[in-house]
Parts: C-alpha cells; sequence; structure tokens
C-alpha cells in the first residue's frame, strides 16, 4: 500500500518521500481512508506507530481547497495535553504540508500571549492547543469557532489522567454541531469512551496489532534496589554498559534537580525538564537531548509527554509510576516505529504494589536482574503472578 492510494495528494506525497516515508503504518493505513470519508474515528493507538501522521495527513487533505477564512477563525482544532505534544505536533503539520497554502499555529501557556493573538488576527487553517490557552483565547473573544470543521483530540486518555476533563467539556460546548470528530488514545479506558459517546456521532472505532507490538518490542527488566542506592546504580549502568543516550522518568521536580546534580558529580552529562523550568528553557534542553549534545534526560512524567525521538535506545523508570498505563506511556518512548528498544526499573520495597499492577495490566513477570555491588537490604516479594496458592488439605 501506498500513501498515493489512500487518496492523499501529489504534494503531501512528495513531502512523506522527502522525510523518507515508505510506506503507510498499520493504523494510518485504517484511519486515513475513514477519516477522508468524513466520519468520526476513535483510534486507540501507541506512540511509535504513526500516530499523528494518521490524523494529519487526512486533515491536511481535507482541508487542501480554496476557500478563503476570516479572521479570528479556524478549520481545524487539535487539543493535546501539553505544550511539548502541541509543539510536536504542530511540526508535523508544517513538514507534510510544506507545500500546502494552509497555516498552522501551536497555541499554549507559559509563554507571552501576544504573539499568539496576533496571528490570531488572520485566521488559522489548523490550530494545535492546550485547553488553558485555547479557553483563555476564546474568553478574550481573539477566538472563534463558528467555521471549524474538524475536531481531534489526541491522547485523550493522558488529558483526562491531567484532570482537563471540564475545560474539554466547555470547549465542545463552544463548537458548532455540525463537525468531524477523531479521538486518538494510547488506551482505551471506561472514561475515555464516555467521552467518546459524548462527543462523537456513530465512530468507527480502530485498532492496530501494532497497539500491543510496540510493548512486545521493548525489552523490558527490572532492578530491586534499595532507594539509597538508586543514584550510584544508574551511574554504575551508565558507565558499565557504555551507554550513549537514556530519557529517565523520576517522580518530582526536586527529586530531578538532585539526580541530575548527582550524576555530573559522577562525570555524566545530565539535565532536566520538569514543571519549574520556563517553556523556553525546556524546549532548549529537548533540542539538544535529541541533537544527542545532552546523553541523558531527567524528567517527569508529564514534562516528558511529546519527546519524540525516533531511534530512543532506551527509558529508565528512576521512580515506578503509580498507574499502569503510565508505564506504559513511558516505555512507548523508546521502541518506535519498528525499532527496538530497552526500558529498565528500579523498583524498591514500597513499590510492590505498583509492580503487581503494572505486570497485571501486561499480563506477564517483568524480568528481574540482579547487579553485583547493589544487593538489597528490604527485599521486594514476588509478583502476584507468581503465587500459586497451596492446596489446603480435606477434611476427612
Amino acid at each position: 500500500m501506498s500513501f498515493s492510494k489512500l487518496g492523499l495528494c501529489d504534494p503531501i506525497v512528495t513531502a512523506l518521500t522527502e522525510l523518507g516515508y515508505k510506506a503507510p503504518t498499520a493504523i494510518q493505513e485504517q484511519a486515513i481512508p475513514v477519516i477522508l470519508s468524513g466520519k468520526d474515528i476513535i483510534a486507540g493507538a501507541q506512540t511509535g506507530t504513526g500516530k499523528t501522521a494518521s490524523f494529519v495527513l487526512p486533515i491536511l487533505e481535507s482541508l487542501n481547497t480554496e476557500r478563503k477564512l476570516r479572521g479570528k477563525r479556524i478549520r481545524t482544532l487539535i487539543l493535546t495535553p501539553t505544550r511539548e505534544l502541541a509543539v510536536q505536533v504542530e511540526a508535523s503539520i508544517s513538514n507534510y504540508g510544506k507545500y500546502l497554502n494552509l497555516s498552522s499555529m501551536a497555541m499554549y501557556g507559559g509563554i507571552d500571549a501576544a504573539p499568539q493573538i496576533q496571528r490570531l488576527i488572520w485566521g488559522i487553517d489548523i490550530l494545535v492547543a492546550t485547553p488553558g490557552r485555547l479557553l483563555d483565547m476564546a474568553h478574550q473573544r481573539v477566538l472563534h469557532f463558528d467555521e471549524l470543521e474538524m475536531l481531534v483530540l489526541d491522547e485523550a486518555d493522558r488529558m483526562l489522567d491531567m484532570g482537563f476533563i471540564d475545560d474539554i467539556n466547555k470547549i465542545i460546548e463552544r463548537l458548532p454541531k455540525q463537525r468531524q470528530n477523531l479521538l486518538f488514545s494510547a488506551t482505551i479506558t471506561d472514561d475515555v469512551r464516555f467521552l467518546a459517546k459524548r462527543t462523537l456521532d456513530d465512530a468507527v472505532e480502530i485498532s492496530t496489532a501494532a497497539q500491543g507490538a510496540t510493548v512486545t518490542k521493548i525489552n523490558q527488566w527490572l532492578i530491586t534496589v534499595d532507594k539509597s542506592n538508586k543514584s550510584a546504580l544508574l551511574s554504575h549502568l551508565i558507565k558499565e554498559h557504555e551507554w550513549q543516550q537514556a530519557l529517565i522518568f523520576i517522580e518530582t521536580k526536586h527529586g530531578a534537580a538532585k539526580l541530575v546534580s548527582q550524576l555530573e558529580k559522577r562525570g555524566i552529562n545530565a539535565e532536566s525538564i520538569h514543571s519549574g523550568r520556563t517553556q523556553a528553557v525546556r524546549e532548549k534542553i529537548l533540542s539538544e537531548f535529541k541533537s544527542g549534545a545532552i546523553k541523558f534526560l531527567v524528567a517527569t512524567g508529564i514534562a516528558a509527554r511529546g519527546i519524540d525521538i525516533g531511534e530512543l535506545a532506551r527509558v529508565v523508570n528512576y521512580d515506578l509510576p503509580d498507574k499502569a498505563d503510565d508505564y506504559i506511556h513511558r516505555i512507548g518512548r523508546t521502541g518506535r516505529a519498528g525499532l527496538s528498544g530497552e526500558a529498565i526499573s528500579f523498583v524498591a520495597k514500597d513499590n510492590f504494589r505498583n509492580l503487581c499492577a503494572i505486570e497485571s495490566r501486561l499480563g506477564h513477570i517483568i524480568e528481574r536482574k540482579e547487579i553485583a555491588g547493589f544487593a538489597v537490604k528490604k527485599v521486594v516479594p514476588v509478583s502476584i503472578l507468581n503465587y500459586v496458592p497451596k492446596n489446603k488439605p480435606q477434611r476427612r
């Protein structure tokens, strides 16, 4: 199957060819024709499956008309949970649509709103936005939705996890009833289905084998470790195995700053991104991490959303996440686009309940490895998936 056979015009196909795209992924093959037919969809697709292109490409194709846009209007709205993801999606729009006469913009908080307002004066074909900043603009009456044709909810599960449901509802109330709706989510939870039921109209549901395959292509293993030895263990792994790059997940911004300091004292090039850093600093650090100038990036879970590095070799769960779905989101940063990856988790005794939830969600035990010199004082119990109850003796 080629991109042209999916119904995409020559300018889009040319841009894809220049970017090195050879053939559509599974989610793209399924989603693009449905979207071009004008139907609503709910799609289960993890990062690394070509999800963004699966909705951006048909949007570009659908909007590629001579229609003149009025000021302060938009034709397509793409909602994302974080500013990093908004920037990433808008960059994809610019790359795929470089030969089309369409405008796009990423709109998010944390920066001066004046330049964004200035651009809205002339109207925008495709607006990628975070919910909070979008509502601010709507309240200021610098943005109107009466000409909106399409709504995309990207990473819907993450938006719900981050508490955006009220903002999403307020936004949807402002939109015209006649529109096409696209919902993409790494996990289709009950909450996501409820949102889809209220937002979509007779939607086609799409899921791909690649959603599960993304995880299976990642070599997952864990190390039980006492909390006091975590930073020393990480430094040992980096040096002993000569790691060239890794994305390291941690729970708090204070913990991120402390870990970077500990790594640098051991001669390891590291930086951190978290909510305490300005947007400009975060974007600079992300750019340097992608280019390889920064080898090891320590990130809180929310700050790491939107990181898109095609050949990231490994991720490290320095702190194990509370939710199993967060674990899947995190390890999905590696093993992308058909490549293999590695996910290493540090598990202390008080993480046992989290580990059980993760392994139950995966449906299998995560391999445990022991590292010489890092024996634990507080033993992590065997997973509940390994527990076989003893048969009680029968009474006579």
